[in-house]
This record gives C-alpha cells, structure tokens and sequence, in this order.
C-alpha cells in the first residue's frame, strides 16, 4: 500500500516538474519573441543591412580621396641616391714638348645622396580637383541617402505585406472553420434524414475546397517573414511578430486625403543627383580648362657626393652641396585640350535634358500614386460596406438553412461572399499602404508615419 502511495506521489511530482518546464520553455518563447513596429523594422534594417553598411563605407572613402586631394598641397619630402660605376674612363691626349701622353679623366666609382624637396607654388588643376572631391563626397552622401530611401521602402512594403499575409489568413481560417461547421450540421440534419444527401456532399467538398487556400496563406506568411528577415539582416532563429493589422490603419487613409498636401519633388534623391551630377560636370570643365594654364612649381635638394676608385667607403671624403630653384610651365598648344572640354559641354546638355525628363516621369508616377490612394480609399469605404451586408446576408442564409426554408447553396454562397469581401477589404488597405509608401520614396521621405 505505502509502495503504490510512494508512485503515485512520484508521478504527481514528474508531471509537475514537466508542467513547470513547460510554461519555463513557452514563457522563455514569448519573452525571446521580437514584436516589431513599423519603425522599429526601418531602424534595425538601417543598422544592420549590409546595403546600408556598404552606402556608409563609400561615404567613407570618398573623403578619404578628399583628403588625398588636399595632401597635394603641402610639401614631397625624398630621400635620394645614386651610385654609378665608370666602365670606360674618358680620355685625354695631351702634348708635353713634341711628346704625347694619354690622360684618363675621372674616377671608378661616383655616388650621391641627399634630401630632396618639391612644393607647388602655383596649381591650378589641384585646386580645382579639391573642389571636384567636395562635390563627389556631396554624390556619395545623397546615394546613400537613396539606398537608404530604398531600403524605408522595402522594408515598409515587406511590413505591409506580412500584415495583409497574416490578416487573409485569419479570413480564410475562419471561412474555413465556418464550412466545417456547416459541414457537420449538415452531416447531423442528414443522419437525422432531414437533408438530402447531394446537402451534405456539397457542404463536405465546400469545406475541403478551402483547405488549399488555408495552407497557402499560411506559406505566404513564412515567405512574408522570411523577405523580412532577409531586409533587416536578422538571423532566423530569432522569433520576430508584428505589431497590430491591417485595419488599425484605415484612420491614416483618411487623414490623408483631408491634408492634400501638395507635390514637391525638391527633397527627391533621382533629381538630387542629378543636380549634383551637373556640379561635377562643371567642375570637371573647370578643371579641363586648367590645362591652358600655366604652374609654378619650388624645388630645394642637399646632396653629398663623393669620387673614389676603390671600395674602401670608411675613407672616403663627402662634399655637400644644395640648390634651390624655380619650375615654370607654360602649355601652347595640346589638341586634346580643345575636345576634352567640347566633349564635356555636350555631356552638360544631355544632362539637362535627362533632368527635365525625368522630372516629367517623377510627376507622372507621382500623380498615379496619389490616384491610386484615392481609388483605394474609395474602395475601402464601400468594402467595409459590403462586409456588413455579407455577414448580414450569411446570418439570413444561416437562419434559414436551420429551418429549412433555405438551400445549402444559399448559405455556401454566403459564406463565400463574406470571406471575400473581407480580402478585398483588407487588400484595398494594402493597396493605399504600398502606394503611399512609393509616393513617400518619390517625394523623398525619411520619416515614416505609422
């Protein structure tokens, strides 16, 4: 008897360790979950993929080259030397009183050495190079700045697309559920003989005509998340949720609408580096035209130099000397010049005409966005109509069905034109969002509002 008590209380105990392990695991599962809001995915995907890393590094090395630039400015300080070794000595005839005698002139071994210095005086093309530099790091921050807008996008429209993933398959996760039902009542009405067999075939095949639908918005989910993930640069064995669904938006569709603020594609990145582009242009022709210039340039060396015959080097005598002088170049005439700078005055003008054009582009992409945001708020407003007439309808087509006055048709196409009505309805959202999303990239918005 104290044997069977002594198990009995040691199951009780093992099922309650395993039920503290249990909710210790799930409660480790809930708190390990990352919940992400809009903007807390745009700030983890701004740190941490690697598009945005790379953006910064480039940033990075075009000051350096800046910097590279500007380093032409000071002083070239050298160490130089020189050894030569005399092969054939020249030689002298020379005449002492009717006789000749042949004389050889210099030594075996010659070597120089010293510290040489070179400074520009006068340089014009390096100081136009300077200012090109400035103006390529301008370039390189507003690319950044696009790969940065690009990112806001993608990730905004990867969020959007995970909540319409999630909220259409809670919709047909329900239709679901409803069919299943309505299957088993009508199986019960058919056991009971109250129903024809062809009602209780029809209600079965409408339920497992849905499953299919189920499990694929269920992949569209993990496919949602895993776009996710790969935007933000997280690793997959971090749980990640997001916060809230589709319909918590439908106040920002209307709000709006009523600002009606107006187009302005000043802050757009397309334009911005266009017009960059431009200022490197001229800098660039100014920096051509330098080569019609001339330069003037400083150079100062102290130098040792010794001539010896032998290779005895601890014997040897060193005598110094130094310069310092001046260099002045003045280019007449090179026949590249010309052309270089024409070629770079048609690349201006091809340059204002892309701009203009695609200005042009940018409205009209603009103006379609901002239609599309319309149309999608119309369609939302008479959606979520229609979503109140077809859960009115199916209680109708239900409430007859159970007393018999309707057909299980009625109530399966019921059944189907709510669940449809709420994927369109949820769909228009989605549609809005991702329109205002690219309408946001266009106008060049960093900040995005949930």
């Amino acid at each position: 008897m104290n044997t069977r008590k002594s198990f009995t209380g040691k199951k009780l105990l093992l099922a309650a360790m395993a039920l503290l392990a249990f909710s210790y695991a799930q409660a480790q599962v809930t708190r390990d979950t990352l919940t992400l809001t809009l903007n807390k995915a745009i700030e983890i995907a701004l740190s941490e993929n690697p598009t945005m890393k790379v953006a910064g590094q480039e940033i990075e090395l075009k000051k350096e080259v800046k910097r590279e630039a500007y380093a032409g400015l000071l002083p070239e300080v050298a160490l130089s030397g020189s050894y030569s070794r005399t092969l054939k000595k020249q030689t002298m005839v020379m005449d002492f009183g009717g006789q000749s005698q042949t004389i050889q002139v210099g030594s075996d071994n010659a070597y120089s050495g010293g510290v040489v210095v070179n400074l520009p005086l006068f340089a014009p093309a390096l100081y136009k190079s300077i200012n090109l530099t400035q103006v390529d790091v301008n370039l390189a921050v507003e690319k950044a700045r696009s790969s940065k807008l690009d990112m806001i996008n993608q990730v905004t429209k990867a969020y959007y697309q995970l909540l319409l993933a999630q909220d259409s398959y809670k919709v047909l996760l329900h239709g679901y559920e409803q069919a299943e039902a309505t299957a088993k009542v009508t199986k019960a009405k058919y056991d009971q003989g109250s129903v024809s067999e062809y009602d209780k075939i029809r209600a079965e095949v409408q339920a497992r005509s849905l499953k299919p639908g189920v499990v694929a918005a269920s992949n569209a989910i993990n496919l949602s998340r895993l776009q996710l993930y790969t935007l933000l640069g997280m690793n997959t064995e971090i749980p990640i949720a997001v916060d809230g669904n589709l319909k918590d938006y439908e106040m920002v569709m209307f709000q709006r609408q009523l600002s009606n603020d107006p187009l302005n594609l000043n802050n757009n990145t397309n334009l911005k580096q266009l017009d960059l582009n431009a200022d490197l242009l001229k800098k660039s022709l100014a920096l051509q035209r330098t080569n019609f210039m001339p330069t003037l340039g400083a150079s100062f060396n102290y130098m040792y130099t010794s001539l010896n015959n032998d290779f005895k080097m601890a014997h040897y005598n060193w005598f110094p000397y130094s310069t310092a002088g001046l260099s002045l170049s003045i280019p007449l005439f090179k026949a590249s010049n010309f052309t270089k700078v024409k070629q770079t005055k048609i690349q201006m003008m091809q340059l204002a005409e892309n701009r203009l054009n695609t200005e042009r582009q940018l409205k009209q992409q603009a103006t379609s966005y901002l239609d599309n945001m319309s149309s999608s708020t119309e369609q939302v407003v008479s959606n979520r109509e229609n979503i109140v007439q077809a859960e009115k309808g199916r209680l109708i087509a239900l409430k007859r069905y159970e007393v018999g006055k309707g057909t299980i048709l009625e109530l399966n196409d019921s059944e189907v034109a709510l669940t449809q009505a709420q994927l369109v309805y949820n769909q228009s959202i989605y549609d809005y969002l991702v329109s205002k999303a690219d309408l946001d990239q266009v106008l060049g918005k960093e900040q995005v509002t949930e």
